[in-house]
């Protein structure tokens, strides 16, 4: 694995998260002040891929993130699930067990409910919810500061 490149931008919170750089020329990027929960898993897997979180997110427990869908599937000997990229903007909320797959763009500002699974992009400022999830809101915001 050749000229992979992981980048922790200052101010980042990870606890007990499990990073996977996998592939060459990789690139797995945090933001500042990102805060990402436990048991959380990042995989930049495949050659060319790239992992993009931007600034100020939070990551709950248990957000699964993935460029590869981890296995080759083959027609008539040809794969047909390539490698994507994944890119998540700034102050973006991913709830609990939160699942994101290859090729998603979040927009910044955004919110994903928990147990969702999102397979299509959406966005600044939409909460998504689902398996798959879908947007149920637009022209939001959220602020990490309890209010109870």
């Amino acid at each position: 694995m050749n000229n992979n490149q992981l980048i922790i931008h200052n101010g980042a919170n990870l606890k007990g998260v499990s990073i996977e750089l996998n592939g060459n020329n990789c690139l797995l990027e945090i933001g500042e002040n990102c805060v990402i929960g436990e048991n959380c898993g990042l995989s930049c897997r495949e050659s060319d891929t790239t992992l993009i979180i931007g600034s100020e997110c939070m990551f709950s427990r248990n957000v699964k993130i993935m460029t590869s869908d981890g296995h080759d599937i083959l027609r008539d000997g040809k794969r047909i699930n390539p490698a994507k990229s994944i890119y998540i903007g700034s102050h973006v909320w991913l709830a609990d067990n939160v699942t994101i797959l290859k090729g998603v763009s979040i927009g910044s500002g955004s919110i994903v409910g928990i147990n969702s699974t999102v397979t299509h992009s959406f966005s600044d400022n939409s909460a998504a919810a689902g398996n798959p999830a879908r947007v149920i809101a637009e022209s939001i915001t959220w602020q990490e500061e309890l209010t109870f």
